[in-house]
C-alpha cells in the first residue's frame, strides 16, 4: 500500500513540474539610438509580463554593424534603416527570414527654443544660426536623411559649415538641448509624446523631401533557436508594443 501511495506521489510531482512556466531567459538587443524612449517603455513591459530579462545597449547603427562583424554579444538588432539588418542577414550573421519593420520613423528640424523653428522651416533659409546638429550620415541613417533633406531644399553647401557633426541622434539632440546648436537634426521620436511636441518648437519634415525610414528588427546568429528572442520579436509585433511604437509618433 504504502509503495503505491509512493508512486502515485510521484507521478503527481511530475504532472505539477510539468505545468511551470518555461525558466525566464535573458536577450541581448542592439538598439537604434532613436527608439530609445520607446524600446525603454516596451522592454519594461516584456520583462513585466513575460519574466525574461532584456539587456539593452543604444547607439548608432553603423557601429552596432561594426561590432556585430567583430563578434558583439546581441542577439538581436533593431537598426534605424532597412539595409543593415538585410546585410546583415546576406553576409550570414543574421537569421534569414527574422526580418521585419518595426517602425517608420520621421525627422524633425528641433530647437529646444519655443518659437525658435517655424512650422515650414523657413528658418533654414534664413540662415541666421550659428550651428545645426545633425548625426554622423556614415554611421546613422537620421544623418543621412538630413543630408537627403538639405540637399532636396538646395541648402546642403550653404550650411555645411555650420555643422556640428555627432555620433548618434541621441547626441545630436544633446548638443541641441545643451545650447551648443541651436537647432538640429532629430528623430520624431525624441520630441513628441502623446500627439504633440512635447518642448521646444520644431518643423516635422514633410516626407516628399526623403525617402522612408524603415526600421527593420532582424535576429542576430547568437540569439537564434531561444524561446527569449522569438517571444521578444513577437511581442514587438503586437498591439501592446504597437500603441507605444505609434505615441511617439512613428508610423507602422
Amino acid at each position: 500500500m504504502n509503495q503505491s501511495l509512493s508512486l502515485f506521489s510521484a507521478v503527481i510531482l511530475l504532472f505539477v513540474m510539468g505545468l511551470e512556466p518555461v525558466r525566464a531567459d535573458k536577450i541581448v538587443v542592439a538598439v537604434a539610438a532613436n527608439f530609445t524612449a520607446p524600446m525603454q517603455q516596451i522592454a519594461a513591459d516584456f520583462e513585466r509580463e513575460t519574466g525574461h530579462k532584456v539587456l539593452l545597449s543604444f547607439g548608432s547603427t553603423g557601429k552596432f554593424y561594426a561590432q556585430i562583424k567583430n563578434g558583439a554579444p546581441f542577439e538581436i538588432l533593431l537598426a534605424a534603416d532597412e539595409e543593415t539588418p538585410s546585410k546583415l542577414e546576406q553576409e550570414g550573421l543574421g537569421v534569414m527570414g527574422s526580418r521585419f519593420t518595426y517602425a517608420i520613423g520621421k525627422l524633425v528640424l528641433w530647437s529646444a527654443k519655443p518659437g525658435y523653428v517655424d512650422d515650414q522651416g523657413t528658418v533654414l533659409k534664413k540662415n541666421e544660426f550659428q550651428h545645426i546638429a545633425l548625426a554622423n550620415p556614415k554611421l546613422a541613417p537620421y544623418g543621412a536623411t538630413a543630408l537627403e533633406v538639405l540637399t532636396a531644399l538646395k541648402l546642403r553647401n550653404t550650411l555645411e559649415s555650420k555643422w556640428v557633426q555627432a555620433e548618434n541622434i541621441t547626441q545630436a539632440y544633446q548638443f541641441v538641448i545643451s545650447g551648443n546648436a541651436e537647432l538640429g537634426f532629430v528623430a520624431l521620436s525624441q520630441v513628441f509624446k502623446d500627439g504633440q511636441i512635447n518642448i521646444g518648437s520644431a518643423w516635422i519634415v514633410p516626407t516628399s523631401l526623403y525617402r522612408p525610414i524603415r526600421q527593420d528588427a532582424v535576429i542576430l546568429n547568437r540569439g537564434q533557436g531561444k524561446l527569449a528572442t522569438e517571444a521578444f520579436m513577437k511581442y514587438l509585433r503586437g498591439d501592446q508594443a504597437r500603441a507605444i511604437i505609434r505615441s511617439f509618433g512613428y508610423d507602422g
